[in-house]
């Protein structure tokens, strides 16, 4: 019977889902080594210790996510929910709230070399996103007509961004979109690929991101651009862009895209332009020029 027990409770221990808050980086393990409880000296000696961890736990068929661990998030989580910070199950505690508010990456036995990045990645692009609909929501309504400014942006924003889709030649793309503003620039990158069929396929979550930044640039006539680069398989790549205009997209001509991507932006000294790239004028909108009367 014990032994039973025993094999019952592996099988269950397999079907836990777990998360790992990490500490990515130099900075915010020294911050984590003030408390007693946590034992590690050594960052790279963690680094190696987690990655250890991951695989074995996926070698049990045991599912694992990756979240960023802050330390100074962590501190006022234990502070309002009265926890000592210096314990394991704090940690504990506080590794499951990120599982529930993310950004999280699965482990699918990747290095954490490129694990790193992505997670990084995903976390950027979350206070982005955040960011960004935060100053859409406090735009408030329109004095003129009482429309709400944000939303209006948001859906202007994703017409936009689904006709520089449709009308984009066939292919991988890769869009970027920045607008410029206080305290920083905001940069939201978006991937398409095509389905069977032809129709452009883009991850949700990116999508999301970037809209509300294209948004938010609209919605506040930030000085910002769009730029689409198209990749496909034996041919050049090919480079697209718009600058933002008043409430819309307005195309760069083929020479200021050459110009936009072979200028230092730090410096403004000239670059040499890459080869096997094509620098060309944006596929035509059509219907993206709104029409004469009451715009936001």
């Amino acid at each position: 019977m014990a032994h039973t027990d025993q094999t019952t409770r592996r099988v269950l221990r397999r079907e836990i889902a777990g998360t790992i808050g990490l500490l990515a980086d130099e900075h915010d393990f020294r911050a984590m080594r003030r408390y007693r409880s946590f034992t590690f000296d050594d960052h790279a000696t963690y680094l190696r210790q987690v990655e250890a961890l991951l695989r074995a736990r996926a070698s049990q068929g045991t599912h694992t996510t990756v979240a960023l661990f802050d330390p100074e998030e962590y501190a006022d989580f234990c502070m309002a929910a009265g926890l000592d910070p210096d314990a394991p199950a704090s940690r504990s505690r506080f590794a499951a709230e990120l599982a529930a508010r993310g950004p999280t990456v699965p482990y699918e036995g990747q290095p954490l070399a490129d694990l790193l990045p992505a997670l990084v990645d995903e976390a950027v692009r979350r206070a982005t996103w955040e960011y960004a609909s935060t100053l859409l929501a406090r735009l408030g309504s329109c004095a003129t007509c009482g429309e709400d400014l944000g939303r209006a942006a948001f859906a202007r924003a994703s017409r936009l961004l689904r006709r520089v889709l449709e009308t984009a030649p066939p292919g991988d793309r890769h869009l970027v979109c920045s607008v410029s503003g206080a305290p920083e620039t905001l940069v939201a990158v978006l991937h398409a690929d095509d389905d069977l069929d032809g129709t452009p396929h883009v991850d949700e979550a990116e999508a999301l991101e970037f809209t509300g930044v294209l948004a938010l640039g609209l919605a506040t006539h930030s000085p910002g651009g769009l730029v689409m680069r198209v990749s496909t398989p034996g041919g050049p790549d090919r480079v697209h862009g718009w600058r933002l205009r008043g409430y819309g997209l307005e195309p760069l001509t083929a020479g200021e895209v050459f110009d936009a991507y072979c200028t230092d932006v730090e410096s403004g000294d000239l670059i040499s332009p890459e080869s096997n790239v094509d620098y060309c004028a944006p596929p035509d909108l059509g219907d993206d020029r709104l029409p004469p009367g009451h715009h936001h």
